[in-house]
């Protein structure tokens, strides 16, 4: 009863807490903040400089007293202290213009599919630090699903494939409840770090994580699409240690992405085989919908979609739709409790 006399006056918030980024959907005004999942902390003050896009500029600029890191490893939470003052900077920022009264918010959180009962506790205990009132915990391939304006309480199979930063999750669900699904760490990170080596090996260039993923985002693809796409990649020399520039082109980063575009292929494959046979006919028919950064790789649906015989679409802003859906959640009291998973323990706020 209390709770829904607060729910009136507090500012409710659905995270997509990922490795790359972290999205935030406040009830009533949509998505509010989009931030790259990086803290700055200056390790003789133990301070946090910054936050963010903030600190996603200072990546390998830093003097050996700072330190940017990212406190989530493949969509979990790996350095509880700093990602519960990201959290709460991301919370406290949202709040900053409202009266100061206002009472604490219920957070919808989204994680992996393979979180451990002890991961779960973790973001709960992270987003209560931070401010929450009560949390509760979303599969993020169901938020994706909702996001992506799937049927996900019908009868009807739906697949979708979530292309994160860490992780790619790939779900068939039906009923409000996932049937099917695998979890790889193959993702958008992975795909970077392909660059980064393939550069070592073919051109003994050294170059950064921004630069790897810069010329991922302007000419990555996973085959040819009749344009002919080129970007200068600048590192350091590794036969000489002087800087120096190397013309690229998409063939080149194509092959670079090649054997990861492939596992993810594999496994979408692989899940279907699992997959109860009249749930695989609905797909054949609708279609797999694809979200997450990963789907903006250009090509990639018409890949999926040659390899496994079935239609393939990217969903409309791939990049929110988890947390688009989680906040759809915020007004859908009922299939939050549906599908929201069980809290760890009873200081965790929820009354499911």
């Amino acid at each position: 009863m209390l709770n829904r006399f607060l729910g009136q006056f507090s500012k409710d918030v659905a995270i997509d807490l990922g490795t790359s980024n972290t999205r935030v959907y406040v009830k009533e005004r949509g998505i509010v903040m989009h931030e790259p999942s990086i803290v700055a902390v200056n390790t003789r003050t133990n301070q946090i400089l910054a936050v963010g896009t903030a600190a996603k500029d200072m990546l390998g600029k830093t003097p050996p007293h700072i330190v940017t890191t990212k406190p989530l490893m493949k969509g979990v939470i790996s350095d509880f202290e700093i990602a519960e003052k990201m959290l709460k900077y991301f919370v406290d920022k949202i709040h900053e213009d409202a009266f100061t009264l206002v009472p604490r918010p219920r957070i919808i959180m989204t994680v992996p599919l393979e979180i451990t009962e002890v991961e779960r506790k973790a973001v709960e205990d992270a987003a209560l630090s931070a401010g929450a009132r009560e949390v509760f915990l979303v599969e993020s391939p169901l938020a994706a699903a909702i996001g992506a304006g799937l049927p996900v309480e019908e009868s009807i199979g739906s697949m979708v494939v979530d292309i994160g930063g860490g992780t790619t999750e790939i779900a068939v669900i039906a009923l409000g409840g996932i049937v099917t699904w695998k979890s790889l760490v193959t993702a958008g990170e992975e795909m970077t770090k392909n660059i980064t080596q393939y550069a070592r090996d073919i051109f003994n260039l050294l170059i950064g994580e921004r630069v790897a993923e810069d010329v991922k985002c302007r000419i990555g693809s996973t085959m040819d699409l009749g344009q002919a796409l080129e970007i200068e990649m600048r590192g350091r020399y590794l036969l000489t240690g002087l800087p120096r520039q190397v013309i690229v082109h998409d063939g080149q980063i194509r092959e670079a992405l090649y054997r990861s575009v492939q596992n993810i292929v594999e496994n979408i494959k692989a899940t279907i085989e699992v997959t109860p046979p009249e749930l695989v006919a609905d797909i054949y028919e609708r279609g797999l919908v694809l979200t997450g950064g990963g789907a903006l790789l250009r090509g990639i649906e018409r890949t999926i979609s040659r390899e496994t015989d079935i239609p393939v679409r990217v969903a409309e802003d791939p990049l929110t739709a988890v947390v688009r859906g989680a906040g759809m959640l915020l007004d859908n009291e009922a299939l939050l409790k549906d599908i929201a998973l069980p809290t760890t323990g009873a200081d965790s706020g929820g009354s499911r």
